[in-house]
């Protein structure tokens, strides 16, 4: 501890795995290395098979690039914890560290709802706009839309870990989950810690909450496009373009949704349930949208299919 007349510090914090289970951890982790082998290996590919075909340099792949990069970051921000924790038992993290990891997590998952916003406003005008569509989402704009995105998560995000080094910790630093969450550490503070949830709750309004609104509206106005349409079969094109992009929104904001809801107000949620959300949040979505992208797209599929041919002969 470190000790400053009344303030008080944790020097490290204790990570949790799965309560109740922790001697099966060495099992646990099996099916926890092939998520993300899964997610590590399924994005870098996509995002080679992105750069290397240049049918595939349009917005919307431009947008998947983004989506795989930020899951391949997600990935990549919970690995060295969980593995560490689930192999070796590995449960103290530094506070600093901590804190480090958490503005990350936190930065990603804002990005990656801002990029799933992205693409939603992309199929919005590739729908409704087909022929203005490349002159709206050119590659400059793209970028830029890409720059503000990062913008927009590092600068609304940036006091969380000074808001957090202020408190006074005292008595309990065991974490609920084998990586470090903002309500989670918030949480073990003795302190008033009113302007935290407050600020948590409305930089989550207003970023998280307000891209699942406008998603929602977007496939709002799509729907409205798509019913004009004069035949069934344009009607069941334009939404099949559409299909990967919902099932990524879905994974991703349902857990994000109920674990801020347990964190907030699930005080007498079971401590399993609350674990298993919290994984299914951060691992699930970087394993699975590669995976849905590489199924449902036509073109991806085609030029991965391509590629491996290329390598055989």
């Amino acid at each position: 501890w470190e000790f400053n007349g009344s303030f008080y510090q944790p020097s490290a914090f204790l990570m949790m795995g799965i309560p109740g289970l922790e001697a099966l951890h060495p099992w646990i982790s099996i099916p926890f290395c092939a998520l993300y082998l899964t997610a590590l290996l399924g994005n870098c590919v996509i995002l080679f098979i992105i750069r290397r075909t240049p049918s595939l340099h349009e917005p919307m792949y431009y947008f998947l690039s983004m989506l795989a990069v930020t899951d391949l970051g997600l990935a990549l921000c919970t690995l060295p914890t969980t593995l560490g924790l689930f192999w070796f038992d590995v449960r103290r993290i530094g506070f600093d560290a901590c804190l480090a990891q958490m503005y990350f997590i936190h930065i990603l998952s804002f990005i990656e709802s801002s990029v799933l916003l992205a693409m939603a406003f992309d199929r919005f005008i590739a729908i409704s706009h087909p022929l203005r569509h490349p002159a709206i989402l050119t590659k400059s704009t793209v970028l830029k839309i890409g720059l503000a995105i990062v913008l927009r998560g590092m600068v609304s995000l940036l006091p969380i870990p000074f808001l957090l080094k202020r408190l006074t910790y005292c008595g309990r630093t065991e974490l609920s989950h084998s990586f470090c969450f903002h309500p989670d550490i918030m949480n073990l503070a003795c302190a008033d810690i009113k302007v935290n949830v407050f600020y948590g709750m409305i930089i989550l309004l207003s970023t998280v909450g307000m891209d699942f609104v406008f998603i929602v509206l977007s496939y709002i106005l799509i729907i409205r496009t798509v019913v004009s349409l004069t035949t069934k079969e344009e009607c069941l094109k334009a939404l099949n373009t559409c299909v990967s992009h919902i099932c990524a929104v879905l994974v991703f904001f349902i857990p994000m949704i109920g674990l801020s809801m347990i964190h907030r107000f699930g005080k007498n949620v079971p401590p399993l349930v609350n674990t298993l959300v919290a994984y299914t949040y951060l691992i699930i979505p970087p394993a699975l949208n590669p995976v849905i992208y590489s199924i449902k797209s036509t073109h991806i599929r085609e030029a991965l299919l391509r590629a491996l041919c290329r390598k055989r002969g």
